[in-house]
């Protein structure tokens, strides 16, 4: 009787793994985000770790070492892979296009407006001791919440 119960409570936690494992997996599938594959390795590890008799406290160490393992390693890698045919979409496709100052930028003053692609943004320069003024031609560098982050065009 005591080799069964001690089966049976051996068997709940990789019945726990394992269930974590699809659901982690599941997660994946649902938003191909590259958020929780990782966590996925590490509960196959720790149900794996389980099965062979590990201690509740060693399979949570595996979990956390092999996640974050997998994690640290290999996103950048994945993340580079899957996202290389990613289109800019929305404010981020700015970067690197021109704009029109249509009111001075005074980083200063805290004033300043572009436009671009016929839509009006707040603008500051890149170089906050400079001013820039109005029918400049400045190039966008990055994009801080509303405003647009400029710096004037250099003339080839």
């Amino acid at each position: 009787m005591m080799i069964l119960s001690n089966a049976a409570s051996m068997g709940q936690p990789v019945l726990i793994w394992l269930v974590l494992l699809v659901v982690f997996i599941i997660v994946e599938l649902a938003t191909l985000g590259l958020a929780t594959i990782w966590f996925a390795g590490g509960a196959l590890i720790a149900a794996l770790a389980a099965m062979l008799g590990a201690p509740v406290f060693v399979q949570i160490v595996l979990f956390v070492l092999v996640s974050g393992i997998l994690l640290v390693f290999t996103r950048p890698i994945a993340v580079k892979y899957f996202n290389k045919d990613r289109i800019k979409t929305n404010a981020e496709s700015l970067v690197g296009m021109q704009a029109i100052v249509i009111s001075e930028i005074d980083n200063l003053q805290g004033a300043g407006r572009v436009t671009v692609n016929g839509v009006e943004w707040m603008g500051r320069n890149a170089d906050k001791s400079k001013t820039i003024p109005v029918g400049t031609v400045v190039i966008i560098r990055a994009i801080d919440g509303a405003k647009l982050i400029v710096e004037e065009r250099k003339e080839d």
